[in-house]
Order: C-alpha cells, then sequence, then structure tokens
C-alpha cells in the first residue's frame, strides 16, 4: 500500500466521521500541526481525539479533496482542499498543503499550511474569494 492510499483511508474515516478509524491511523505520540504556525499542536492521541471532535462537532459535509501527492519512503506532500459544509450552512473551502510522517505504517507527525484568514472571513460569511474558486474547481485525484 503506497502512503497515498493509507492517507486516503483517513480522508475516507474523516468523511465518515469515524474518530476511531482516523486515530488508529496514528502512532501513540503523533505530532499534528493542523494549522501549522497558527496554533500549537496535538501532542498524541488524546489531544488529536480532543481536536478532532471539536472541529467536527461544527462541520456537517465533509468534501475533502488532494489535488496532487508526492511521497518517499516514510513522507507524504499533498496539495489539497478541506472543503465542507458547516452545520449553520456555512460552505468552507480551505486550499492547503500538507506533509504526513510515518513511522511504520502509522501517521507520527502530520503538518498542514493554510490560510486561517481565508477560513475566518468564508465564517464571515463573505463567500469563497475568485482566487480560492479557481485553486478548489480543480479535479481531485
Amino acid at each position: 500500500m503506497t502512503r497515498m492510499q493509507q492517507f486516503q483511508s483517513v480522508i475516507d474515516a474523516w468523511k465518515r466521521k469515524d474518530i476511531e478509524a482516523v486515530l488508529g491511523a496514528m502512532t501513540d505520540d503523533v505530532v499534528w500541526h493542523y494549522a501549522a504556525a497558527i496554533a500549537p499542536p496535538a501532542r498524541g492521541k488524546a489531544e488529536a481525539r480532543a481536536f478532532i471532535e471539536a472541529f467536527g462537532a461544527n462541520i456537517g459535509e465533509v468534501r475533502w479533496r488532494i489535488f496532487h501527492h508526492s511521497e518517499t519512503a516514510d513522507r507524504l506532500f499533498v496539495e489539497g482542499v478541506d472543503e465542507y459544509t458547516s452545520l449553520d450552512g456555512i460552505d468552507i473551502a480551505a486550499p492547503y498543503a500538507g506533509v504526513i510522517e510515518f513511522r511504520g505504517d502509522k501517521i507520527s507527525g502530520w503538518r498542514d499550511y493554510v490560510d486561517r484568514g481565508t477560513i475566518d472571513r468564508q465564517k464571515a460569511g463573505e463567500g469563497w474569494p475568485e482566487h480560492v474558486r479557481e485553486l478548489v474547481g480543480r479535479p481531485a485525484q
């Protein structure tokens, strides 16, 4: 199984809101920068669970997609969009780049680089700027 296939199983579990499957793909000591340089990382599965539960509590439909990826033996680099509809009906699209590190068959490190301002403006009702539409309108893999 490729690293991208392993990560796709995490994406699929996230879409199903299967927290146990998402956590099952991580090492016990995972360091997850879910918003690198914006917020402190989740360290370990307990903090990862707390983030997933808090973030997921406000999400309806998930349309997370990957546009491109590259991988080595223990790293996966992805370009994608975290796209979802909030429970109050707002469509959010956050283009991002991510680096996922593996130890054996588990994710041990995960860094997502995203523009938080774009997300906040969408949550405030500004909609998707044209440059975001261009980025997220591409076909996924």
